[in-house]
C-alpha cells in the first residue's frame, strides 16, 4: 500500500489534469449518449455548453442582447431547446421585446375565452389540433388526407441532412402524429419508419426519374405503391431561400446509398436544373396535377417562393374554370433556410412569407376557390404567436424545417453548406453523426411539436375560438407606426380571410381520412 502512495505521490499534478481529461473523453465518447456535441467534441464539448450557459450574460454586457442575432435569435432557439426537452420555456418578468415597434404583432385575446369541456377532444390531450381541411376533397382524390397536426416537418432532403437527422424526425413525427416532407432528394430508408409522408419531388426529379433524368409516372406509381405512409405528393417549382436556381451535386459526394435512392449515376455530377421538363405552362402544370392524382389516387400539391403574379392570376383563372388543379399550395416565404444558397438569392429573390401569402390568397379568393385548397404556410413560423397570424390569413397548416432542426440538436452554427455541422444534422460525415441519439432526438421533436400544439391552442381559447382555424384578420393587429399606431391585417393587407367550414374538433377526430396514427390510438397526454 505504501508503495502504491508513493507512486500515486509522485504523479507531477499536470499529469492528474491529463489523466481526469482523457476519462472525461473516454466518457463522452464511449458512454454518454445524451449530448451531441459533448460526443463529438469531448471536453471541447463541455466548454462550449459551459459558455452557452452565461451567452445571456456575456452578449448582455459584451456582444449582442437576446433578440439580435439572426435568423433565431437566442429566445427563439432557447424556447425551441426547451420545449423540445420538456424544460421550463417561460420567460419572467416580462417581456423584453420592443411592443411598440415596426410589424410588430398583437393577438386580440377575448373577454371570456373559449371552454373545453369534459367529453372535447383536448379534454384529456391538450396537444391534438389536427388541420381543418381535408387535402383532395373538393377533387375527390381516391385516398383523401386530414394531416392530424397543424405543424409538420418541410421539405428537407436526405443528402442535405445526415441519415441519423431524418431518421430522428421521422421517427419523432410518428410519436406526434404529424407528416414528414420527403425534400427533393427521394424517399429514403430513414423517411420510412411509418409516419405519414408527404412525397416531394423539384426539377430533378430524384427518385422517380428515368435513366434520362425525365420524369417518370411508373416509377412514381410503384413508390406509391410500395410505400403506403406516403399520404400526398408536392412538386416544387421553387423554395425561398433559392426561388428559380437549381443546384449541383458533385459527383464525389454520391455514395451508393444517395445513387439508389436518387436514381443517378455513381461518379457524376447531378444536376438540379432551374425549371421542369415534364411541363413548361401554368396549363401544363395543371394537367401534370391531374395525371399524377389519377394515376396515385393521391392529392398533390405545389410548392413555390413568390414573386411575380402574373402566372399565379392564371393559375387561379384555370381552376375556377377547370375544376381542376392542386389539393394543397405550399407558400415559402424568402426568408427560408436552406443547405447552400447564393447570398444574393438567398437576401433579395422572392418576398417574405407574409407578404407573399396575402398577394397569392387574395388571387385565389378573387375566384372564390380558397376552401377547395388547403394553404401550408412555411418561412420561421414554428412558434405559436407567428402561427396564430399565419391562420389568421388564412394558412391551414405549418411547416418547419430549421424549428425542427433545433429541436433536435442544430445550433445555428451556419456552415450548412460545409459538410462540418458540429451537431451531425446537416453533415454527411460519419463521426460528427455518431453523436446523435435517434430515440432521444426523435423525442425532442416529438415534445416539441406537442408543446407548439399546446401553447397554440391556449392562444386559439384565449381568443374565444375551438379551432385555430377560427381566426379572421380581425384577431391580429400589426403595429405599422408612429401616425397610425395598429391596424388590424385586415386593414393592413387590403382582405378579409374566407370562413373555413368548421363544426367542432369531436368531427375532426372521428375523420375517415385523419392522419397520424399515434394521435388517433392516443388516449390521453
Amino acid at each position: 500500500m505504501d508503495s502504491i502512495l508513493s507512486f500515486l505521490g509522485s504523479i507531477p499534478w499536470w499529469l492528474w489534469i491529463l489523466i481526469a481529461l482523457t476519462l472525461l473523453a473516454i466518457r463522452d465518447i464511449f458512454f454518454q449518449k445524451a449530448h451531441t456535441i459533448s460526443h463529438n467534441f469531448p471536453i471541447v464539448g463541455h466548454i462550449r455548453y459551459m459558455l452557452e450557459s452565461i451567452g445571456p450574460e456575456l452578449r448582455q454586457y459584451l456582444v449582442a442582447n437576446n433578440r439580435e442575432e439572426l435568423p433565431f435569435n437566442r429566445i427563439e432557439r432557447g424556447w425551441i431547446y426547451a420545449s423540445a426537452k420538456k424544460e421550463n420555456n417561460y420567460e419572467g418578468f416580462g417581456t423584453d421585446r420592443d411592443i411598440y415597434s415596426h410589424q410588430y404583432i398583437f393577438i386580440n385575446n377575448a373577454l371570456i375565452p373559449y371552454k373545453v369541456h369534459e367529453d372535447h377532444p383536448n379534454y384529456l390531450d391538450k396537444t391534438f389540433v389536427p388541420c381543418a381541411k381535408i387535402m383532395g376533397g373538393y377533387n375527390k382524390r381516391k385516398k383523401p388526407y386530414r394531416p392530424a397536426s397543424v405543424i409538420n416537418v418541410s421539405a428537407m432532403s436526405f443528402g442535405s441532412l445526415s441519415a441519423k437527422a431524418v431518421e430522428s424526425m421521422n421517427v419523432g413525427v410518428k410519436k406526434a402524429g404529424a407528416y414528414h416532407n420527403t425534400g427533393e432528394g427521394g424517399l429514403s430508408p430513414y423517411h420510412s419508419t411509418g409516419a405519414d409522408v408527404i412525397f416531394h419531388f423539384g426539377t430533378g426529379y430524384f427518385g422517380v426519374r428515368d435513366e434520362y433524368g425525365i420524369f417518370s409516372m411508373e416509377k412514381l406509381k410503384a413508390l406509391v405503391e410500395k410505400n403506403p405512409f406516403i399520404k400526398a405528393i408536392e412538386i416544387k417549382l421553387s423554395q425561398g431561400a433559392k426561388p428559380g436556381k437549381g443546384g449541383v451535386l458533385p459527383g464525389k459526394k454520391i455514395t451508393a446509398e444517395i445513387a439508389g435512392i436518387r436514381h443517378v449515376p455513381m461518379g457524376k455530377d447531378v444536376l438540379s436544373p432551374s425549371s421542369h421538363t415534364a411541363f413548361s405552362t401554368v396549363a401544363e402544370l395543371i394537367e401534370f396535377v391531374e395525371d399524377i392524382a389519377a394515376e396515385t389516387g393521391l392529392p398533390v400539391g405545389i410548392k413555390a417562393a413568390v414573386g411575380k403574379l402574373d402566372e399565379w392570376v392564371e393559375l387561379a383563372a384555370l381552376m375556377k374554370q377547370t375544376g381542376k388543379g392542386p389539393d394543397f399550395i405550399t407558400i415559402d416565404g424568402g426568408e427560408g433556410g436552406t443547405g447552400a444558397a447564393p447570398p444574393s438569392f438567398a437576401d433579395h429573390v422572392s418576398l417574405p412569407w407574409v407578404y407573399a401569402f396575402s398577394d397569392i390568397y387574395k388571387i385565389f379568393k378573387q375566384q372564390e376557390i380558397t376552401n377547395r385548397i388547403v394553404f401550408i404556410a412555411s418561412g420561421k413560423l414554428g412558434f405559436p404567436a407567428k402561427a396564430a397570424m399565419a391562420f389568421a390569413m388564412g394558412a391551414d397548416c405549418i411547416n418547419v424545417a430549421r424549428e425542427a432542426m433545433m429541436s433536435i440538436g442544430c445550433i445555428q452554427a451556419q456552415i450548412c453548406h460545409t459538410n462540418r455541422c458540429p451537431s451531425g444534422v446537416a453533415t454527411q460525415k460519419k463521426w460528427l453523426q455518431n453523436g446523435i441519439n435517434i430515440p432521444l432526438k426523435s423525442d425532442r421533436l416529438n415534445q416539441y411539436f406537442r408543446t407548439f400544439r399546446k401553447e397554440f391552442l391556449e392562444i386559439t381559447h384565449a381568443c374565444g375560438y375551438e379551432h385555430p382555424c377560427q381566426f379572421t384578420m380581425d384577431d391580429v393587429d400589426v403595429s405599422i407606426g408612429d401616425r397610425n399606431l395598429t391596424q388590424t391585417l385586415a386593414n393592413t393587407y387590403q382582405y378579409n380571410k374566407v370562413k373555413v367550414p368548421f363544426e367542432s374538433m369531436r368531427k375532426l377526430k372521428d375523420c375517415t381520412y385523419l392522419g397520424g396514427r399515434i394521435i388517433k390510438e392516443q388516449k390521453k397526454y
